[in-house]
Protein backbone atom coordinates (compact mmCIF):
# COMPACT_ATOMS: atom_id res chain seq x y z
CA UNK A 1 0.00 0.00 0.00
CA UNK A 2 1.48 3.13 -0.87
CA UNK A 3 1.45 6.75 1.20
CA UNK A 4 -1.05 8.13 -1.09
CA UNK A 5 -3.51 5.08 -1.49
CA UNK A 6 -6.58 6.37 0.11
CA UNK A 7 -7.49 3.13 2.13
CA UNK A 8 -4.91 4.27 5.00
CA UNK A 9 -7.90 6.83 5.42
CA UNK A 10 -10.14 4.49 6.56
CA UNK A 11 -8.16 3.84 9.76
CA UNK A 12 -6.80 7.20 10.02
CA UNK A 13 -5.30 7.43 13.24
CA UNK A 14 -3.67 3.65 12.93
CA UNK A 15 -2.76 4.97 9.74
CA UNK A 16 -0.93 8.22 11.08
CA UNK A 17 1.01 6.25 14.22
CA UNK A 18 2.20 3.49 11.81
CA UNK A 19 3.19 6.20 8.87
CA UNK A 20 4.53 9.69 9.19
CA UNK A 21 3.81 10.07 12.70
CA UNK A 22 4.97 6.63 14.14
CA UNK A 23 7.34 9.06 16.43
CA UNK A 24 4.77 9.63 18.52
CA UNK A 25 2.92 6.56 18.76
CA UNK A 26 2.43 5.36 22.28
CA UNK A 27 1.59 1.38 23.00
CA UNK A 28 2.70 -1.44 20.85
CA UNK A 29 1.77 -3.84 18.09
CA UNK A 30 -1.96 -4.55 19.73
CA UNK A 31 -3.25 -0.93 20.44
CA UNK A 32 -1.63 2.76 19.82
CA UNK A 33 -2.55 6.24 20.64
CA UNK A 34 -1.18 9.83 20.74
CA UNK A 35 0.41 11.31 23.95
CA UNK A 36 -2.67 12.45 25.83
CA UNK A 37 -1.51 15.96 26.42
CA UNK A 38 -1.99 16.12 22.17
CA UNK A 39 -4.92 14.17 21.40
CA UNK A 40 -6.87 11.40 22.71
CA UNK A 41 -6.90 9.55 19.45
CA UNK A 42 -5.97 6.02 20.07
CA UNK A 43 -6.44 2.61 17.88
CA UNK A 44 -6.36 -0.91 17.57
CA UNK A 45 -4.98 -3.27 15.15
CA UNK A 46 -7.96 -5.20 15.05
CA UNK A 47 -11.15 -5.62 17.56
CA UNK A 48 -10.12 -8.95 19.08
CA UNK A 49 -10.05 -8.96 23.15
CA UNK A 50 -6.45 -9.42 22.91
CA UNK A 51 -6.45 -5.62 21.79
CA UNK A 52 -9.02 -3.92 23.68
CA UNK A 53 -6.52 -5.16 26.85
CA UNK A 54 -3.47 -3.88 25.06
CA UNK A 55 -6.01 -0.72 24.60
CA UNK A 56 -7.21 -0.69 28.48
CA UNK A 57 -3.06 -0.94 29.23
CA UNK A 58 -2.23 2.43 27.29
CA UNK A 59 -5.40 3.83 29.89
CA UNK A 60 -5.14 4.88 33.58
CA UNK A 61 -7.86 6.19 35.63
CA UNK A 62 -10.48 8.63 33.86
CA UNK A 63 -8.17 8.83 30.47
CA UNK A 64 -10.11 8.52 27.14
CA UNK A 65 -9.22 6.84 23.85
CA UNK A 66 -11.16 8.40 21.02
CA UNK A 67 -11.04 6.16 17.87
CA UNK A 68 -12.23 6.59 14.46
CA UNK A 69 -13.03 3.65 12.78
CA UNK A 70 -14.82 2.02 9.33
CA UNK A 71 -17.20 -0.32 11.32
CA UNK A 72 -19.48 0.32 14.65
CA UNK A 73 -17.33 -0.38 18.01
CA UNK A 74 -18.65 -3.00 20.70
CA UNK A 75 -16.81 -2.90 23.43
CA UNK A 76 -15.93 -5.92 25.50
CA UNK A 77 -16.34 -6.21 29.15
CA UNK A 78 -14.31 -3.78 31.23
CA UNK A 79 -15.21 -1.08 28.79
CA UNK A 80 -17.19 2.00 28.75
CA UNK A 81 -18.57 3.62 25.80
CA UNK A 82 -18.52 7.50 26.68
CA UNK A 83 -19.28 8.87 23.21
CA UNK A 84 -20.72 7.31 20.17
CA UNK A 85 -21.40 9.40 16.89
CA UNK A 86 -20.55 8.99 12.86
CA UNK A 87 -18.80 11.79 11.15
CA UNK A 88 -17.74 12.44 7.50
CA UNK A 89 -14.64 11.74 6.49
CA UNK A 90 -13.99 14.49 3.61
CA UNK A 91 -11.43 15.04 1.03
CA UNK A 92 -10.15 17.17 -1.40
CA UNK A 93 -8.69 20.84 -2.02
CA UNK A 94 -10.86 23.85 -0.92
CA UNK A 95 -10.86 26.98 -3.28
CA UNK A 96 -8.83 29.76 -2.08
CA UNK A 97 -10.60 32.31 -0.49
CA UNK A 98 -9.01 35.90 -0.03
CA UNK A 99 -10.32 38.00 2.94
CA UNK A 100 -10.10 42.22 2.51
CA UNK A 101 -9.78 43.08 6.29
CA UNK A 102 -7.47 40.18 8.47
CA UNK A 103 -4.49 39.00 8.40
CA UNK A 104 -3.40 34.90 7.92
CA UNK A 105 -0.71 34.29 10.84
CA UNK A 106 1.24 31.41 11.74
CA UNK A 107 0.29 30.30 15.51
CA UNK A 108 3.27 28.98 18.03
CA UNK A 109 3.83 28.13 21.71
CA UNK A 110 3.21 31.40 22.78
CA UNK A 111 -0.10 31.21 21.09
CA UNK A 112 -1.25 28.04 23.50
CA UNK A 113 -3.56 30.18 26.19
CA UNK A 114 -5.54 31.95 23.09
CA UNK A 115 -6.18 28.48 21.16
CA UNK A 116 -6.70 26.73 24.15
CA UNK A 117 -9.96 29.62 25.29
CA UNK A 118 -10.60 29.94 21.46
CA UNK A 119 -11.38 25.75 21.21
CA UNK A 120 -12.74 25.74 24.73
CA UNK A 121 -15.51 28.27 23.66
CA UNK A 122 -16.38 27.15 20.18
CA UNK A 123 -16.27 23.17 20.73
CA UNK A 124 -14.42 22.16 17.08
CA UNK A 125 -13.03 18.90 19.12
CA UNK A 126 -10.54 17.94 21.00
CA UNK A 127 -7.39 20.32 21.71
CA UNK A 128 -4.72 19.86 24.38
CA UNK A 129 -1.80 21.83 25.08
CA UNK A 130 0.64 20.08 22.67
CA UNK A 131 -2.35 19.81 19.92
CA UNK A 132 0.19 22.53 17.87
CA UNK A 133 2.91 20.18 17.99
CA UNK A 134 1.20 18.34 15.51
CA UNK A 135 1.29 20.40 12.20
CA UNK A 136 1.17 24.04 10.91
CA UNK A 137 -1.71 26.13 13.10
CA UNK A 138 -3.07 29.76 11.08
CA UNK A 139 -5.13 32.32 12.83
CA UNK A 140 -6.81 35.46 12.67
CA UNK A 141 -6.42 38.01 15.29
CA UNK A 142 -9.06 40.92 15.80
CA UNK A 143 -8.06 43.78 18.57
CA UNK A 144 -5.52 42.04 19.83
CA UNK A 145 -7.48 38.61 20.07
CA UNK A 146 -7.29 35.59 18.04
CA UNK A 147 -10.58 34.83 17.13
CA UNK A 148 -10.24 32.33 14.25
CA UNK A 149 -8.32 29.66 13.74
CA UNK A 150 -7.35 26.03 11.74
CA UNK A 151 -3.90 23.93 11.65
CA UNK A 152 -3.12 20.62 10.59
CA UNK A 153 -3.57 17.17 13.09
CA UNK A 154 -3.58 13.40 12.09
CA UNK A 155 -0.89 12.69 9.11
CA UNK A 156 -1.97 9.00 7.67
CA UNK A 157 1.31 8.44 4.77
CA UNK A 158 0.76 11.59 2.33
CA UNK A 159 -2.27 12.70 3.64
CA UNK A 160 -2.94 15.67 6.25
CA UNK A 161 -5.91 16.39 8.34
CA UNK A 162 -6.98 20.01 8.42
CA UNK A 163 -8.54 20.67 12.22
CA UNK A 164 -9.66 22.83 15.13
CA UNK A 165 -11.67 24.67 12.25
CA UNK A 166 -12.95 27.53 14.23
CA UNK A 167 -14.25 31.54 14.78
CA UNK A 168 -15.06 33.34 17.60
CA UNK A 169 -18.94 33.36 17.62
CA UNK A 170 -18.83 37.45 17.40
CA UNK A 171 -16.60 37.26 14.10
CA UNK A 172 -18.73 34.69 11.75
CA UNK A 173 -19.86 35.61 8.29
CA UNK A 174 -16.54 37.09 7.54
CA UNK A 175 -14.94 34.35 5.33
CA UNK A 176 -12.48 33.23 7.97
CA UNK A 177 -13.09 29.61 8.43
CA UNK A 178 -13.15 29.47 4.89
CA UNK A 179 -9.89 31.33 4.18
CA UNK A 180 -7.92 29.46 6.64
CA UNK A 181 -9.04 26.55 5.57
CA UNK A 182 -8.03 26.75 1.87
CA UNK A 183 -4.46 28.55 3.50
CA UNK A 184 -3.94 25.78 5.68
CA UNK A 185 -4.71 23.20 2.28
CA UNK A 186 -1.79 25.54 0.39
CA UNK A 187 0.84 24.73 3.14
CA UNK A 188 -0.17 21.19 2.41
CA UNK A 189 -0.14 20.83 -1.46
CA UNK A 190 3.25 22.59 -1.17
CA UNK A 191 4.42 20.03 0.26
CA UNK A 192 2.85 17.68 -2.13
CA UNK A 193 0.81 16.10 0.80
CA UNK A 194 -3.31 15.84 0.41
CA UNK A 195 -5.60 17.47 2.68
CA UNK A 196 -8.46 15.83 4.13
CA UNK A 197 -10.67 16.54 7.47
CA UNK A 198 -13.13 15.18 9.58
CA UNK A 199 -16.95 16.37 10.47
CA UNK A 200 -19.90 15.17 12.54
CA UNK A 201 -22.25 13.88 10.60
CA UNK A 202 -24.92 16.03 12.48
CA UNK A 203 -23.01 19.49 11.13
CA UNK A 204 -24.94 19.74 8.06
CA UNK A 205 -23.69 23.53 7.73
CA UNK A 206 -20.10 22.50 8.15
CA UNK A 207 -20.37 19.67 5.35
CA UNK A 208 -22.23 22.02 2.88
CA UNK A 209 -19.43 25.02 3.35
CA UNK A 210 -16.98 22.15 2.65
CA UNK A 211 -18.55 20.69 -0.30
CA UNK A 212 -19.29 23.95 -1.51
CA UNK A 213 -15.36 25.03 -1.35
CA UNK A 214 -14.89 21.76 -3.55
CA UNK A 215 -14.20 18.82 -1.03
CA UNK A 216 -16.12 15.66 -1.30
CA UNK A 217 -17.28 12.91 0.81
CA UNK A 218 -14.95 10.06 1.28
CA UNK A 219 -16.68 7.81 3.69
CA UNK A 220 -18.64 7.69 6.37
CA UNK A 221 -16.44 6.99 9.66
CA UNK A 222 -17.97 5.73 13.57
CA UNK A 223 -16.59 8.12 16.07
CA UNK A 224 -16.17 6.35 19.59
CA UNK A 225 -14.29 7.49 22.72
CA UNK A 226 -14.34 4.88 25.61
CA UNK A 227 -13.05 4.70 28.57
CA UNK A 228 -12.12 2.24 31.46
CA UNK A 229 -14.98 1.21 33.37
CA UNK A 230 -14.18 1.71 37.15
Amino acid sequence: MSDSDERLLDRPIWSALTTSQKHLAEGGPRALRYPLDMTPFADMVDMSAASFAALGDLLSGSQVAALFTPEPVVVPAGFKVVLAETGEQMIGSPADSRLRDAEIVTLGAADVPAMMALTELTKPGPFALRTHELGTFLGIRAGGELVAMTGERMKPGNFVEMTAVCVHPDHRGRGYAQALLAAVARQIEARDEIPFLHVFSSNASAIALYQRQGMRIRRRLHVTVLTKQE
